[in-house]
């Protein structure tokens, strides 16, 4: 028997086996989030947000969202999702945002139509990749604390810890 027709069966199980590995999978990975992001900015802090108006549902929002960075009055990315009645996306918005814009996260009640509504922002580099589906995913997540008290105690604490041990060891 011919070698031949062996070899063109191991060569078309290996197309067939690459052709699966390169259907599209209906989300991103943390892969795909490392190659949107560069390393530089036009500005210090600058990031970017999934950005689209209306999308069908979260994979048509991501995939085709503008790769751009957010204004620099904008410092959260927003996500508004929109459900019917049996949880299925009607609508995904996501956008760069001010602080005001994040003031009102959490999900809406059904209304007459049976349409459900949640809200969630995020700070950080392409935060807003997963959709908001119940109260428990509709937060406000930040990295950094809101009021800035926090930060100047923390910075007075560590301070004075460094003088004070500054100071003993010289002694």
């Amino acid at each position: 028997m011919e070698p031949w027709p062996a070899v063109a069966w191991v060569l078309l199980l290996m197309v067939i086996a690459d052709w699966v590995k390169t259907v599209q999978s209906k989300d991103f990975s943390e892969q795909d989030i490392i190659y949107l992001h560069p390393s530089t900015t036009p500005f210090p802090g600058g990031f970017k947000c999934f950005t689209c108006e209306e999308a069908s549902d979260n994979y048509e929002c991501n995939r085709w969202a503008p790769d751009l960075y957010c204004p620099q009055e904008a410092r959260y990315c927003y996500t508004h999702h929109k459900m019917d009645i049996t949880g299925d996306s009607l609508s995904v918005t996501k956008r760069c945002v001010a602080l005001e814009d994040c003031l009102s996260t959490g999900c809406s009640e059904e209304d007459h139509e049976g349409h459900k509504v949640c809200t969630a922002c995020c700070e950080g580099n392409i935060c807003n990749l997963p959709l908001p589906w119940n109260e428990t995913e509709a937060v406000f997540a930040t990295t950094s604390p809101l009021s800035g008290t926090a930060r100047l105690t923390q910075s007075y604490t560590l301070t004075s810890m460094f003088l004070t041990l500054l100071i003993s060891s010289s002694v």
